[in-house]
């Protein structure tokens, strides 16, 4: 039987490919210029003097009732000044990065094609990992301290976190800005539901960004994805265990869905875990039901997570 399996598989592994080598070419048709505007070099190169023409220039980084002086504060602090200089080491070149981006918005522009093309606008900040990267709809912005090497001085941060501080992840954290402006979140709270909520994020994440790794897109380490796969089996039979699938304890997200050193077995596998297991999860049943079913992006965006379950025929590797 394996005999005969073998050319039937290599022959859908082909299919496969030709499919991805038109989708690719297509994309590689569509126009986009995407114009990137250094807000960094324009505030901290700004003379105290011209800081109104500043503020008439980029009105949304200056809040009203907010004095003249913090602003002015800010530009001429030794700190600040000290971190306005790493980024600038670090991105004097923005070319590479911008064609990045740009690819990025052509794969977004081939599946979602009513995106308008929005400028991508790079400053300095308040550190807030939380929002490194910020889609609205024609504005795109980059905190670029977030982005200079998990390992720079100025980051006293949990390694969970700064892993991610590298300059490889502002493409896979702009595209997660993105789909989390264009996905509307399921009124469903179970554990089922908030797992492939974020298990079709991480799908879409692999149409727009076909070159990146897996590890790229949810922002794992390559030892944390293989740590993933060897134990997917184990997962998915403690969540069944523990009947966790259609339970609305929202302690399980902090557990397991939740950007955290490691999930939350509460037993012996935990400090070799990394967190969000539950959204890894949730991709490989978006990856199962999308093999097994012929639906677009569209109806997979609005589909209901128990339907997507029932339907993905998932089955973890043992």
């Amino acid at each position: 039987m394996k005999i005969y399996l073998l050319p039937l598989a290599i022959c859908f592994f082909l299919l496969s490919c030709e499919k991805k080598n038109k989708i690719e070419k297509a994309v590689e048709e569509i126009p986009v210029e995407i114009k990137v505007d250094r807000f960094d070099k324009a505030f901290f190169e700004t003379k105290p003097e011209d800081l109104n023409q500043l503020k008439q220039k980029y009105p949304y980084f200056f809040p009203a009732g907010t004095d003249d002086a913090i602003w002015i504060e800010k530009m001429q602090h030794p700190q600040w000044r000290e971190l306005y200089g790493e980024v600038q080491k670090k991105y004097a070149d923005f070319s590479t990065i911008n064609q990045e981006i740009e690819t990025l918005f052509k794969h977004i522009k081939f599946y979602f094609p009513k995106t308008k093309t929005p400028k991508v606008v790079t400053l300095i900040s308040e550190m807030d990992y939380n929002t490194k990267t910020i889609y609205a709809d024609s504005l795109v912005i980059v905190s670029l301290e977030l982005y200079l090497g998990k390992n720079h001085k100025f980051y006293q941060f949990p390694e969970y976190i700064k892993q991610n501080f590298e300059p490889t992840q502002i493409v896979p954290d702009i595209a997660s800005s993105f789909l989390q402006a264009k996905m509307v979140p399921d009124t469903d709270k179970t554990f089922l539901s908030q797992m492939i909520y974020l298990g079709k994020e991480l799908y879409l994440k692999e149409l727009l960004l076909p070159e990146y790794t897996d590890a790229a897109r949810i922002g794992y380490t390559p030892e944390q994805i293989k740590w993933c796969t060897e134990n997917e089996g184990y997962i998915w039979r403690y969540f069944i265990d523990k009947e966790m699938l259609y339970s609305v304890d929202a302690k399980l997200i902090p557990r397991f869905l939740s950007p955290a050193p490691f999930s939350k077995f509460y037993l012996e596998i935990d400090n070799d875990s990394p967190g969000q297991v539950g959204a890894w999860i949730g991709w490989q049943i978006v990856r199962s039901y999308m093999k097994n079913n012929d639906v677009t992006i569209n109806e997979l965006m609005n589909k209901k997570a128990k339907e997507i379950f029932e339907q993905s025929k998932y089955k973890p590797k043992k």
